[in-house]
């Protein structure tokens, strides 16, 4: 196992680097940096710069039009554009529905969709989860029914992030209730602008629209949209998990919110605090030992063995993480970081925030935030028992 980088792959970081210094916005990395509030745009404008480059699907083969980058270089790319402070990919296109539609795809499919993800212009939304049916996916009630060349599609998604933006959405539907429940499922690409689809607001506690309720009431899709084989959804849905899950580590959003930590925790005069700077170091351990976890993983894939099956603890570790480096930057702040005033989490703002740091604005909020990371993608609780079934044995 080599963790250390080639003198090529060093060379690399530093092409990306260059290049994101050149072509990031300061305007976004400004608010990324500051955890100021991204708008549509702000995300739509990194996407489509990345995608004139070709670096959107930064994880695509060259046969699909992705640069073919190794894992390696993956990893250093996601590296140098999250501690360049550019926004965080929004996965549900690039990230997760592409690779299954390179996978299970037909050709006229591949042709029609993957040009629009690789490009920005179409915003892709997932709806997997349901009221009753989150960590317990196979239970999902959202039923389509086949009539002819069509599905007429009801029922409903739940926390379906940033839907209100929505082109298209990848759906796992019930197309039989015959037999396990994972059987019966099917994997549908559907035109949120279709008639019968109601996007309905979920405001957060902070007040932010981040995630959506989504209703389907007799919803027509083209057969022509669904994926590969009707009722073998469930393979496609864990090929995607997994990218999700893996994505959801984020380790290098990590590092970038640890020198975050630093920064503010220095600001507000708790720095020089031995307890404190010992929780600093036992975050940047952890943070360094999943990292090193992420490499292996790389190491293993570069080498030719078998990837390591470490999908589910990539995810524990990391949402665990997020929600350890917010919890400090709450007690750095201590009851400064309390208020919430939404206005001063968006750029340019004017007021007065109490205590006088604009730094400590957004805190409370992404503290609360944070509390669903290790909810969503699959609850901690049911990856421990997936990793000890996989792993263990």
């Amino acid at each position: 196992m080599d963790l250390s980088f080639t003198p090529e792959e060093q060379q690399f970081r530093e092409e990306i680097r260059a290049w994101v210094k050149e072509n990031l916005p300061k305007e976004i990395s400004t608010k990324v940096h500051n955890a100021l509030e991204l708008t549509r745009d702000d995300m739509q404008t990194w996407a489509k710069i990345l995608g004139k480059k070709g670096w959107l699907g930064y994880g695509w083969p060259k046969e699909f039009g992705g640069p073919g980058w190794t894992a390696v270089q993956r990893h250093l790319f996601e590296e140098e554009t999250a501690l360049a402070g550019a926004p965080r990919i929004v996965p549900f296109g690039p990230v997760m529905v592409a690779p299954v539609i390179m996978a299970f795809g037909n050709p006229e499919q591949q042709k029609r969709f993957l040009p629009g993800i690789a490009s920005g212009e179409v915003w892709w939304s997932q709806g997997y989860s349901e009221p009753g049916s989150g960590s317990d996916l196979a239970s999902l009630k959202t039923k389509a029914e086949r009539q002819g060349d069509k599905y007429i599609v009801n029922g409903q998604k739940t926390w379906t992030t940033l839907g209100q933006y929505g082109d298209w959405m990848f759906n796992l539907v019930r197309t039989s209730s015959e037999g396990k429940p994972q059987t019966g499922i099917s994997f549908l690409l559907l035109d949120m602008k279709s008639p019968g689809v109601t996007v309905r607001p979920i405001k957060l506690l902070d007040g932010g629209h981040e995630v959506n309720e989504v209703f389907f009431d007799n919803v027509e899709v083209p057969a022509e949209n669904l994926i590969g084989e009707e009722n073998k959804g469930w393979t496609y849905a864990k090929h995607l998990l997994s990218h999700e899950r893996t994505n959801i580590a984020d380790i290098n959003r990590a590092k970038r919110e640890l020198e975050r930590l630093k920064r503010i925790a220095k600001t507000e005069g708790v720095y020089d605090d031995a307890r404190f700077r010992d929780e600093i170091a036992r975050l940047e351990v952890d943070i360094v030992a999943l990292e090193m976890m992420v490499l292996r993983v790389l190491s293993a894939a570069t080498s030719g063995k078998n990837s390591l099956d470490v999908a589910g603890l990539l995810k524990i570790r990391g949402s665990e993480i997020q929600q350890r480096y917010s919890e400090l930057m709450m007690l750095a702040g201590g009851p400064y970081a309390l208020p919430l005033i939404r206005e001063a989490m968006a750029a340019g703002w004017q007021g007065n925030f109490p205590g006088g740091n604009p730094a400590l604005a957004p805190l409370s909020s992404t503290f609360f935030n944070m509390r669903k990371t290790t909810i969503y993608g699959g609850s901690n609780e049911v990856q421990r028992n997936i990793v000890a079934q996989t792993v263990l044995g």
